[in-house]
């Protein structure tokens, strides 16, 4: 009869958890599709906006404002449940949609992505947090693989969407998608989410904390797109923001001191693990993001394929991310061995992004998709890992707070690695096209500001050479230069301490009384008297 009841109990907990899951992935599918759907779609927008130049926007914009957010909603959460800040970011994200489905300029384009971005940050960080809330760490594995999963499937669907639209109905259906998808992540949330009481009636909220991270992160991109681009490294402007940096990132430090309820505790700082998983997924971020960002404008442009056909020469990467990151939380469930496989998983991108910069022209696509595949085997054994072992060193009542301290680092790193990217990138190809174009211009084809993919497919064949030559040659050299910084990221998790996987959901503990490095946390349940 004991065992009956036991039976029906596991049964009714493991179907409340997949009704959880099941709702989560609704949010991180709606989160993920709109970190990737413009990017074969965003040559062909930019282009009938008349906003070449400010096509780095378009992706920082949103980064830059989720990365803002992310802190905010982890450790909000922490305090006051899950639950309705989860609604409430997926009702921004949608409002988000709408401004941009209405623009009808660059600067409408980009607000509406920069609100987009304010309901993301809170996506995916708070959709990790809630697995953490429900499934211990030790079975957690499968879980954040399948989360992998979803990132790698939506990122093969949002450059497909992305092309789609824009071959056929129009870009603008990669905003008004989102209004049914996040009603239904909405109605999912109301229905499926379940989650503990939370008792903190009367939280203090870390305002000025919040306030100094959001303009610190602001000045962070800032500098990364016009530092030697707009304005010169010793120009008044990037001095200015160089400065003011400094002092808002020091102020940042006092001020989490003497807060009570810091948005970024300085503790999580003491703990080894956090630490080198934190800067390796900063400086995966900065590669990963490096990558995606522009390697669709660059299938687009130099192969001659249309926006659809440069979607689906992306599904290589994300199959095998697809592939590795579900076998990875399987293996890392089953066995609970964890530590080396972003070790693997880091040193095969090295590999993956030597490869991508002998790219060339003239190279056959099977080739070029093939080292795709290899990029995505690489940060599928790594993404979700990283998050796991964060997870599993620290209390249940602040996995958001530390979740969130970690994906802000990794969003940086984002934010640089787009911001970087797209500044060398861009001023690479605008050397270029200026040095070789012919001083007559470009064909009839108008200024190289407004070129799209369709356009420069129709240019005369010389001018057409010089314009695909100029990008390959723009883009793959970086590439090479992002190989030292994975190298370092390889020698930080190589020393990882791998501690036991917990096996129950441990909360209320006191975190300062933890011993950070000395495994499994000493209190479950109450505050020890």
């Amino acid at each position: 009869m004991t065992k009956m009841k036991k039976t029906d109990t596991d049964d009714g907990r493991k179907k409340h958890i997949l009704l959880i899951f099941a709702g989560l992935m609704v949010t991180m599918l709606l989160a993920s599709l709109n970190q990737t759907i413009f990017s074969t779609a965003l040559p062909t927008i930019v282009g009938e906006l008349k906003g070449v130049d400010h096509m780095l926007w378009v992706t920082t914009a949103y980064i830059l404002a989720a990365t803002i957010m992310i802190p905010v909603y982890g450790k909000v959460g922490d305090l006051i449940g899950r639950k309705g800040l989860l609604i409430t970011a997926i009702s921004l994200f949608m409002l988000g949609s709408v401004f941009g489905g209405l623009a009808q300029d660059m600067t409408w384009l980009i607000v509406g992505r920069a609100i987009q971005g304010l309901g993301g940050g809170g996506l995916m960080i708070l959709a990790q947090a809630i697995i953490a809330d429900v499934v211990p760490a030790r079975e957690r594995g499968k879980y954040m693989g399948i989360m992998g999963g979803v990132f790698a499937f939506s990122s093969v669907a949002g450059p497909l969407l992305g092309g789609w639209f824009t071959d056929g109905i129009g870009w603008r259906w990669a905003f008004w998608m989102n209004i049914p998808l996040g009603i239904l992540a909405i109605a999912a949330a109301v229905f499926f989410l379940r989650l503990p009481k939370n008792t903190n009636t009367r939280p203090k909220l870390d305002f000025i904390g919040m306030l100094l991270l959001g303009i610190t992160s602001t000045i962070i991109v800032l500098l990364s797109i016009w530092g030697g681009r707009t304005y010169e490294w010793n120009s008044p402007e990037i001095l200015s923001l160089i400065v003011g940096g400094l002092v808002t990132a020091i102020s940042f430090v006092f001020v989490e001191r003497r807060a009570k309820e810091p948005i970024m505790p300085l503790y999580l700082f003491k703990d080894r693990n956090f630490n080198l998983t934190t800067t390796a997924g900063l400086i995966i971020g900065i590669a990963m993001f490096g990558t995606l960002a522009y390697l669709p404008t660059y299938l687009q442009m130099v192969t001659g394929v249309g926006a659809t056909e440069a979607g689906l020469l992306m599904i290589p990467m994300m199959a095998a991310l697809l592939v590795s990151s579900i076998a990875t939380g399987q293996l890392v469930s089953k066995t609970g061995r964890y530590k080396w496989f972003p070790v693997v998983g880091t040193s095969i991108v090295i590999v993956a992004l030597v490869l991508l910069s002998t790219m060339t022209p003239t190279m056959p696509i099977w080739l070029l998709c093939s080292y795709l595949a290899v990029m995505g085997f690489g940060l599928g054994m790594s993404m979700q890992i990283l998050v796991l072992i964060v997870q599993n060193s620290f209390d249940v009542s602040i996995v958001g707070t530390a979740t969130a301290s970690n994906n802000y680092f990794r969003q940086i790193g984002a934010s640089l690695g787009a911001a970087v990217v797209g500044t060398l990138f861009a001023t690479k190809l605008t050397e270029l096209l200026t040095n070789r174009l012919p001083a007559s211009g470009t064909g009839g084809a108008g200024n190289s500001n407004s070129f799209t993919p369709d356009l420069v497919n129709h240019l005369p064949t010389r001018i057409h050479d010089i314009v695909i030559s100029s990008y390959n040659e723009a883009l793959t050299p970086i590439f090479l230069y992002m190989v030292p910084l994975i190298a370092v990221a390889v020698v930080l998790l190589s020393f990882v301490k791998e501690k036991p996987l917990a096996t129950t959901i441990k909360r209320d503990a006191v975190p300062e009384s933890l011993e950070i490095d000395g495994g499994d946390y000493a209190y479950i349940g109450k505050k020890p008297q």
